[in-house]
C-alpha cells in the first residue's frame, strides 16, 4: 500500500482550511444578523416596503383596467342611445316637415273650396299628375277624364292669390285622364281684349312657360291707348273661353311707325311653374256672362 502524495495532503488541507473559514463566517454573520434587531427590522420594513409597493402597483393596473373596460362598455351603450336619440330627432323632423306640408296642402285646397263655391259655371276640381311624353312634356296631364264629364275644348282655370287665371283648354279627353294644352303652347290660340280699353286681338303662344304670350292682330292706331300693366282677359270670341278670364298683362308693345297692326307681349298671370290644381269649365252650362276676378289687381 503506497503513501499518500505530499501535494495532495496539502491540498486536503487546505480546502478544510476552507471550510472551516466558511462555516465560521455563515455562524458569525447569523450570530450577527439575529443580535442585530434594528437590520431585522430594516430588512422587515423593506420587504414589507416591496410588498405593499407590489400590491399597489397591481390594485392601480387592475383599477385601470377595469375602468378601461368599464369606459368602453359605457361609450358603446352611449353610442347606443345617441344613434337612437339620432333617430328619433331625424323622425320628429320628417314629421314637422310632414305636418308643415299638410297645413300648406290644406290651406291650398281651402281656397280652391272657396273659389268652387263662387265659380257660377259647371266645373270639374283636378289634380295634374303629369305631362304629356307623346307631346315634348308641353301638355298636361289630369286626374279627371269622360268618366267626370270632361270633354275636349273645355277651358282651364287655376285660382291663386285671390285671382282667377286662365292655364288652357283639354284638348283630349280619356276615360280618368285628360291632357291640357297650356296657354304658353304654340298651338294655342285665345280671343282676347285688353279689360279696360276693350282692344282685342288674339293671344298665341311661343312655346315655353317663362316666355311671354304674344296678342296679336291689334288694330295700330289703338297703340296709344295700351298701357304696360292693363290685364289681358277673355273676350269670349269663338265660343271656347268665357269672356272675362284673365290671362296676363300687357308687358310691352312691340310696333313700327309703318305698321297697321301692332303686337303685344302679354305675361301670363298663371305661375305654370307651381302649378298642383285646376278646374276645368263647362262653358256650355250657362252660368254669368262674365266672370271677372275678385283681386283685379291680381
Amino acid at each position: 500500500m503506497t503513501g499518500d502524495n505530499p501535494g495532495e495532503k496539502a491540498r486536503r488541507r487546505n480546502n478544510a482550511d476552507a471550510y472551516v473559514f466558511i462555516g465560521l463566517t455563515l455562524l458569525s454573520f447569523s450570530a450577527l444578523l439575529f443580535s442585530a434587531r434594528s437590520f431585522v427590522a430594516e430588512f422587515a420594513d423593506m420587504g414589507l416596503s416591496m410588498y405593499t409597493g407590489l400590491r399597489g402597483s397591481i390594485h392601480s393596473f387592475s383599477t385601470f383596467i377595469s375602468r378601461t373596460v368599464f369606459s368602453i362598455r359605457e361609450l358603446a351603450v352611449l353610442k347606443e342611445q345617441y344613434d337612437e336619440l339620432t333617430g328619433k330627432m331625424v323622425r320628429y323632423e320628417q314629421l314637422e316637415r310632414n305636418a308643415a306640408e299638410i297645413r300648406q296642402e290644406n290651406s291650398r285646397l281651402r281656397e280652391q273650396l272657396g273659389f268652387s263655391q263662387i265659380l257660377e259655371y259647371r266645373h270639374f276640381a283636378a289634380e295634374i299628375t303629369g305631362r304629356d311624353t307623346d307631346n315634348l312634356f308641353l301638355d298636361y296631364v289630369i286626374n279627371k277624364g269622360t268618366r267626370s264629364g270632361i270633354s275636349t275644348n273645355m277651358p282651364v282655370v287655376t285660382y291663386h292669390g285671390g285671382t282667377q287665371t286662365l292655364v288652357g283648354k283639354v284638348v283630349q279627353a280619356a276615360y280618368a285622364e285628360s291632357l291640357v294644352m297650356p296657354l304658353y303652347d304654340t298651338n294655342s290660340y285665345v280671343s282676347c281684349r285688353l279689360r279696360e280699353s276693350r282692344i282685342e286681338g288674339i293671344v298665341e303662344g311661343q312655346g315655353g312657360a317663362e316666355s311671354p304670350l304674344l296678342m296679336r292682330f291689334v288694330r295700330g292706331r289703338s297703340r296709344e291707348e295700351i298701357a304696360v300693366g292693363e290685364p289681358v282677359v277673355t273676350s269670349g270670341l269663338g265660343g271656347v273661353y268665357p269672356p272675362g278670364i284673365i290671362v296676363g298683362r300687357v308687358s310691352r308693345i312691340l310696333y313700327q311707325d309703318t305698321d297697321t297692326s301692332i303686337e303685344i307681349e302679354v305675361e301670363s298671370t298663371t305661375d305654370f311653374s307651381r302649378l298642383e290644381y285646376v278646374f276645368v269649365i263647362d262653358a256650355g252650362s250657362g252660368g254669368r256672362q262674365e266672370i271677372i276676378p275678385e283681386n283685379t289687381d291680381g
